[in-house]
């Protein structure tokens, strides 16, 4: 839906937390980091690297409110708020049309990574976009700023052109900024579900590959400080660590330390080499109760030692001496004499003893840190290109959809894989989608399916020779209009002179190299 803002102009925001007020002034777009610093984008892409690419290939589609009732728009809608236009470096061209049996794919089309606010790992569809510095990305809001935990931004953000089942062809390039307009970022008006992003030089691993190592913080006095700093770890953008979690530990502390009971593990590792079935002496500040004799009921297991199930006490065994045997007055001398043939059973005598410590109970994060061995591969548009953008164009123009579509129709019928770029054709009409607040969309008769459809690029005037044309919207939802339940219909938000404002500023930033 339009909103008339007080700032007037246009209202071009940048991606932002619901609590992030309206700029002053509207040429004032503030940004929102993805990864600001080297090293941030760094571990980023470690952790996409990383364990063989385990987490690009288990990655799923983000299954945000995907299917939903849209409508056909015949009075009122959308409309163009000023004259139409195009900007980008790909020329004007001669389109191309439906009609064609074979279509060039694109090598700008590709799937944006990012872990969701489910903590795993998904995906959507994107394209490579031209810019001043050859490093923009365009995919729909919803792939960029968390609308299901409200979070500001989804976390560790990739975008890499041409995957396929683990491939990386031209690299990885890490999300450095993001925008999308400011009635989305604030409002998630449907009819600004889109985002530019700009991203790093890509990369690939060197031959060293990756490697990990884990992370330790300071001891903090309470569960609460350490998930507070668990917290701040896992929001400050500078950081990289994964698989973050508060334990509890116990520090040996002889001065300042609590005299408490402690594990049978704690105890040995402050008593390194020693046996703690013995006498010590034991490291300062610990103590081993005196062994305690038990009956051999009481003992559990067929091992010479133990430790209990709470891990506070150890328990052993020892050979004692066999009792000599008595021969009786009675009996005969060869009943004697095989008795004192007849080995002595051996026998034991079973003990148990717990441990203390003056220790410093605390709490620390704990986690896994990445690291890698990466080479720049350069900008995204050198190794790809990018396409132009188309603004304000006339309702029934055609438009070319390339995307990752996935997942089934309503009835079933498991129609595309996610696993390979899929495209498609038709003439845009005015649409609406009540639901995720979408009054002025646009639509395209298509069978793309599920949530990998949604960051499809729709391309004005494709040339199939140069593989470029004008971007001009990207799917944002599917919906089966008919009732036939068959997915038929695709919208996108219309791309006007706001989303020009906000594509310019995006444009404009510079990302540069992680390496």
């Amino acid at each position: 839906m339009k909103r008339t803002l007080a700032l007037g102009g246009v209202a071009a925001g940048l991606l932002a937390s619901a609590a992030i007020a309206a700029p002053a002034h509207a040429d004032e777009v503030p940004a929102v980091n993805l990864a600001n610093t080297n090293y941030a984008a760094q571990q980023v892409a470690a952790f996409w690297y990383g364990q063989h690419k385990a987490n690009l290939i288990s990655a799923t589609p983000y299954a945000v409110e995907t299917t939903v009732p849209t409508k056909h728009v015949s009075t009122g809608g959308v409309s163009a708020s000023d004259k139409a236009g195009v900007v980008g470096s790909s020329g004007d061209q001669k389109a191309a049309t439906g009609n064609l049996k074979n279509v060039n794919l694109p090598k700008t089309t590709g799937k944006v990574f990012f872990i969701g606010a489910d903590d795993k790992p998904h995906w959507c569809s994107a394209t490579a976009v031209q810019g001043q510095y050859k490093n923009l990305v365009a995919t729909a809001g919803h792939c960029v700023y968390d609308t299901k935990s409200n979070a500001t931004t989804l976390d560790k953000w990739v975008f890499i052109p041409g995957y396929y089942e683990g491939k990386t062809p031209w690299g990885i390039y890490v999300g450095k900024t993001a925008y999308t307009h400011y009635d989305y970022s604030v409002y998630e008006d449907g009819d600004r579900d889109y985002a530019f992003v700009t991203v790093y030089n890509g990369v690939i691993p060197t031959e060293g590959g990756t490697s990990g190592g884990k992370y330790e913080s300071r001891v903090y006095p309470t569960k609460w400080a350490a998930e507070w700093a668990k917290k701040k770890l896992e929001n400050d953008k500078t950081t990289g660590y994964s698989k973050l979690q508060v334990v509890e530990i116990n520090k040996l502390s002889p001065k300042y330390g609590k005299e408490t009971a402690v594990s049978v593990a704690d105890f040995a590792a402050w008593n390194a080499g020693k046996d703690l079935k013995g006498n010590g002496p034991w490291a300062e500040g610990t103590s081993a109760s005196a062994p305690v004799e038990i009956k051999k009921e009481d003992y559990r297991s067929w091992r010479d030692s133990y430790v209990s199930r709470d891990g506070s006490t150890l328990f052993w065994r020892v050979k004692a001496a066999a009792p000599a045997a008595a021969a009786s007055p009675a009996a005969s001398p060869a009943a004697s004499a095989s008795a004192s043939a007849a080995p002595a059973q051996p026998e034991y005598r079973y003990f148990k003893r717990t441990f203390t410590a003056k220790v410093f109970k605390g709490y620390k994060v704990v986690g896994f840190g990445l690291s890698i061995g990466l080479k720049d591969v350069g900008t995204l548009g050198s190794n790809v290109g990018g396409q132009g953008l188309a603004y304000n164009q006339k309702i029934g123009t055609g438009i070319f959809e390339f995307g990752y579509p996935s997942g089934s129709h309503p009835d079933g019928n498991y129609a595309f894989s996610g696993k390979t770029q899929k495209w498609a054709y038709g003439k845009t009409f005015k649409a609406a989608a009540p639901s995720v607040k979408a009054e002025e969309l646009v639509g395209i008769k298509s069978s793309f399916t599920g949530e990998g459809s949604i960051g499809s690029a729709w391309l004005y005037r494709y040339s199939n020779t140069k593989r470029l044309g004008y971007l001009n919207g990207v799917t944002i939802a599917v919906s089966d209009t008919d009732g036939n339940k068959r997915i038929d219909t695709n919208v996108s938000p219309y791309f006007d002179g706001e989303t020009l404002a906000v594509y310019k500023t995006a444009a404009a930033n510079w990302s540069g190299k992680i390496v």
